[in-house]
């Protein structure tokens, strides 16, 4: 069967410095650190993207479009890889014993994403799938850019006019550049810092709430990675399927969700309940503060933990009840425990793991 066109999500995560790392470094020590760096680079942007290859010093991998019903979470995916790949870096500069010059040149390496939508063609090649067009070959030579030249920035994510518009993603506050190629039209970017980003994520204030000190704790078990299971819990249009009420976030300042994003699950007309995120760690956990409309009094937190299990994502979802007196307050809560676990039911009768590449739906069709 002949492959098809299909429209969907590039992603190519570069490590910048390789070339200088490689030229002043022992070679056999310096390949053992980019080999480790690039496998946690892949092992945290799969199985929610496809790995398409690894090109010496670069991440290729893609989705079909339909995968992040809610842009964001592509985002969060790369920042959440940055934070991973900064730790690394770091790990090694701080706590390493050896004293080559590749260990000590380490902190030179830094990280930079390229995110584009188009069409292409998937074909298998050999084991894997990589897809092919002008799309792809686009978003390759955005790699070499102006963003570092126009703002300092070593480690950035730049995303296409394209990319922005297909997958809903806020550019507010972004860096603009309009990028020339040969053979390709103008092309309009946005860029953001990944080191300020990571200094954000970093300084944030922990809000936990762990089994011992919860008063109400529900955990299901959902047939998908973390990623898909992230989205269904914060697209208030995919969280209104299975909550039981319909939810509402308007976006923060930055058209992003955060720490001070509100949710407010209506019946109806009528606000039930305002959720105010106060922690905020994708595709680990998030803790809201529940509390009355009609005069703001904080009722309870409540911390939705995710982690990744071999058949999917285990969910733990735990309540602090805030409300005094306790003695009254928290049997008048545990009575809505049924309602939670049969919300939580349908949300593991409506998860579904990602969608393959077409070549995967071709082989299994024909």
């Amino acid at each position: 069967m002949r492959p098809q066109t299909e429209q969907g999500v590039l992603v190519l995560a570069d490590i910048s410095g390789f070339t200088r790392f490689l030229s002043e470094t022992e070679l056999e020590h310096a390949h053992d650190i980019l080999s480790e760096i690039l496998q946690l680079v892949v092992g945290r942007l799969t199985p929610t993207l496809h790995l398409a290859e690894v090109e010496g010093d670069a991440v290729f991998a893609f989705a079909p479009q339909d995968r992040f019903p809610r842009g964001e979470t592509l985002l969060e995916l790369v920042e959440q890889t940055y934070c991973l790949f900064l730790g690394r870096v770091e790990s090694i500069r701080l706590h390493t014993t050896c004293s080559c010059s590749a260990c000590s040149a380490v902190p030179v390496l830094d990280l930079k994403f390229v995110i584009h939508t188009g069409e292409y063609i998937v074909q298998a090649l050999g084991s894997g799938k990589k897809p092919m067009g002008s799309s792809v070959n686009l978003a390759h030579r955005l790699l070499k850019n102006q963003v570092q030249e126009q703002t300092g920035w070593k480690a950035y994510a730049m995303i296409t006019e394209s990319a922005a518009r297909h997958l809903a993603i806020p550019t507010s506050g972004m860096h603009p550049e309009i990028e020339r190629y040969e053979n390709f039209e103008p092309i309009q970017t946005f860029s953001f810092d990944l080191r300020q980003r990571w200094a954000v994520l970093q300084s944030a204030r922990r809000v936990h709430v762990g089994t011992a000190e919860a008063d109400i704790v529900n955990t299901v078990d959902l047939p998908a990675p973390p990623e898909v299971v992230w989205d269904w819990l914060n697209d208030p249009r995919l969280r209104s399927q299975w909550f039981g009420l319909t939810n509402e976030r308007p976006p923060g300042p930055d058209g992003r969700s955060g720490v001070g994003t509100t949710t407010h699950c209506t019946h109806g007309e009528q606000i039930k309940s305002v959720h105010t995120i106060v922690d905020w760690h994708p595709f680990e956990y998030y803790t809201e503060e529940i509390s009355r409309p009609s005069d703001g009094r904080r009722m309870a937190l409540n911390t939705v933990e995710i982690e990744s299990i071999p058949e999917g994502t285990r969910l733990h979802d735990r309540y602090r009840v805030l409300m005094t007196p306790r003695l009254l307050s928290v049997p008048f809560f545990r009575m809505a425990r049924p309602s939670q676990q049969a919300a939580l039911g349908r949300l593991a009768q409506l998860v579904v793991p990602p969608s393959p590449p077409a070549t995967d739906r071709q082989l299994s069709s024909g």
